[in-house]
């Protein structure tokens, strides 16, 4: 379970964490590992008539070094190099670790990605500067928002008004050009395209109920960020 929440918290698929769940279980002897995943929360027995085991997930991101860390840690168990103690003392020390990348590299990433997906869109040299400042200011926003409130609409909201606020400065002072592809290529860094990878992926393995809900989460991110465009270009 605690491999499980680990993967479930920086965003695997359903179907992955059900199935290196049940690897580990076997691993150590356990027969008829039942388990059963959901984005929020996990439940898990070692028989269909046992009582079962139930972790809720309050907070998910981004980390797919934990989840590659956590199916290595799978296989060495799956491979006999890893007593239950052992396992044990290497997940806690995964789940301890905290995130890769600072905020600061984050934030740098995401500025310098947003002024490439402007130049991919079709956009022009000039307006190279600007998406990248508009991105790495709205990234930043977002990042310090979700740490003041715990709905991730809000925050992305905010990240997406800053974004258009900033765009629409840009081409009012002449230092940028064409505000459309600004925009779009500002918060791209924002678009939710590993949920939606996800999504599609948990739907095709036959996990409705997690496809489903977070195709809707997407759903609702893709909706915030548009939201927050569109209320700065309603009054520009």
């Amino acid at each position: 379970m605690l491999a499980g929440r680990i993967m479930l918290e920086s965003s695997a698929e359903t179907y992955r964490v059900e199935d290196t769940m049940n690897r580990i279980a076997r691993a150590f002897d356990v027969k008829n590992p039942q388990s059963y995943v959901t984005p929020t929360g996990i439940n898990f027995s070692v028989d269909q008539a046992e009582a079962a085991n139930m972790m809720r997930i309050e907070k998910r991101t981004t980390d797919l070094y934990k989840i590659a860390a956590v199916n290595s840690i799978s296989r060495r168990i799956a491979a006999g190099e890893l007593s239950l103690d052992e396992a044990l003392v290497v997940l806690k020390e995964l789940a301890g670790k905290k995130f890769l990348y600072s905020n600061k590299l984050m934030v740098a990433i995401a500025a310098i990605a947003s002024g490439c997906f402007t130049i991919m869109f079709g956009g022009i040299w000039a307006d190279f500067i600007p998406s990248v400042i508009a991105g790495g200011v709205g990234f930043l926003g977002f990042l310090l928002f979700d740490k003041l409130v715990e709905i991730r609409f809000i925050s992305e909201f905010v990240a997406s008004f800053i974004v258009g606020i900033l765009a629409v400065l840009f081409v009012h002072t002449g230092l940028g050009v064409e505000l459309d592809k600004i925009i779009i290529g500002a918060v791209m860094p924002l678009v939710p395209g590993l949920h939606i990878t996800n999504a599609v992926r948990d739907l095709m393995a036959g996990h409705l109920v997690a496809g489903v809900s977070k195709g809707v989460e997407a759903l609702l991110t893709a909706f915030a960020i548009g939201t927050g465009v569109a209320v700065v270009l309603a009054f520009s």
